[in-house]
């Protein structure tokens, strides 16, 4: 791969936006949010329940979790539709081109054994006493009518949406106003449709996968490349720059920053068209400069609210001066500038007194 965003921008280009999630990955997010769900409606809205492994957590712990229904969507014509799946070890025999819905009310001790498990949750789907599986009238589309009347009644959407289509996704989260907790790229941050939501502490960060890199399960039609790889005749895709985006609270987000280096005007230089100095390291923000900072953005990965103000943020050509949040001393360039030079994207912030 040639850089962070190589895998994910192919993706975008081609609308290759199926990346599987895997269960270890969900599990060591969810596992901080428990006490969120109980007695809550939980959206899964990008999710055939044969394929995703967010209707797996959910199911299979829907009785630990106290939820009080589990929706998920199916869009039609999955890719991995009809292939034996992870979720059961058997592969299903009906169709599932189709566009259908599942809301779990209950998760019911079918299989008798004193327990509740996936194989209750096999027999639950294909129960007909139950009828928690329905066709849609749409294709699927988390933006068709029927499947925003589903987003309605949900409390909170945990999802992976696809990657062309996640600044129109968090958009009508923020629309219906959603509790969620979601799977997107690290560089998203520097998306204007999702910086002003990061500044105004809309969303943040999860705790998790901190931009790291993950191995996504990928549709069999993707092309082997340099990074692929294929394990037990499943693909997978390398994608690098992971994160969690949320708006549910977590602990970190009041942990405070331990600052130990002090300000010099030679280790910190003044940038030639913005008032702020250049902070190229997170962990080496002075505790004695009081003036506004440019900071990387994985700042916000260590960002708390009430230790630091946002003001803006300066990266690619185009944003405007309310995204920036500081007035240009001189040429209008994009990049903050060091003797001429561009620098790399950069979060302008302030210590709070």
């Amino acid at each position: 791969m040639a850089n962070n965003n190589s895998t994910l921008g192919a993706a975008k280009a081609s609308k290759k936006d199926e990346f599987y999630t895997q269960l270890s990955d969900i599990e060591k997010e969810l596992i901080h949010y428990r006490e969120y769900f109980r007695d809550k409606v939980v959206l899964c809205n990008c999710d055939d329940p044969y394929e995703s492994n967010f209707f797996k957590y959910f199911a299979l712990y829907f009785n630990a979790l106290g939820l009080k229904k589990l929706i998920a969507t199916c869009y039609d014509g999955s890719p991995i539709a009809q292939q034996e799946l992870p979720l059961f070890e058997e592969a299903e025999t009906e169709p599932k081109r189709k566009a259908y819905k599942v809301e779990i009310s209950e998760v019911p001790d079918l299989d008798g054994n004193g327990s509740t498990d996936l194989t209750d949750v096999k027999l639950l789907l294909k129960s007909s006493d139950h009828n928690v599986k329905a066709e849609l009238k749409g294709n699927g589309d988390f933006r068709s009518p029927e499947c925003v009347e589903l987003l309605k009644q949900a409390d909170i959407v945990v999802t992976n949406p696809p990657f062309s289509l996640f600044r129109e996704y968090v958009a009508q989260l923020m629309k219906y106003n959603k509790k969620f907790l979601i799977i997107g790229n690290q560089n998203a941050l520097t998306y204007k449709e999702i910086f002003p939501l990061i500044k105004e502490n809309k969303l943040w960060l999860g705790l998790t996968m901190n931009g790291s890199n993950r191995w996504f399960r990928v549709p069999d039609n993707y092309e082997k490349t340099s990074s692929l790889k294929i394990e037990d005749g499943i693909k997978y895709c390398f994608v690098k720059a992971v994160v969690w985006f949320t708006n549910l609270e977590h602990h970190r987000r009041k942990e405070e920053l331990i600052l130990i280096k002090h300000y010099t005007p030679e280790e910190y230089p003044h940038y030639d068209n913005y008032d702020a100095i250049e902070v190229g390291n997170v962990n080496n923000i002075p505790c004695d400069y009081n003036g506004v900072m440019g900071v990387p953005i994985t700042f916000v990965h260590k960002y708390n609210p009430d230790q630091f103000t946002i003001i803006g943020m300066c990266s690619s050509a185009g944003y405007n001066a309310e995204i920036v949040g500081l007035p240009f001393l001189g040429e209008k360039d994009a990049r903050p500038l060091i003797n001429g030079k561009n620098t790399y994207a950069r979060i302008f912030i302030r210590k709070k007194q």
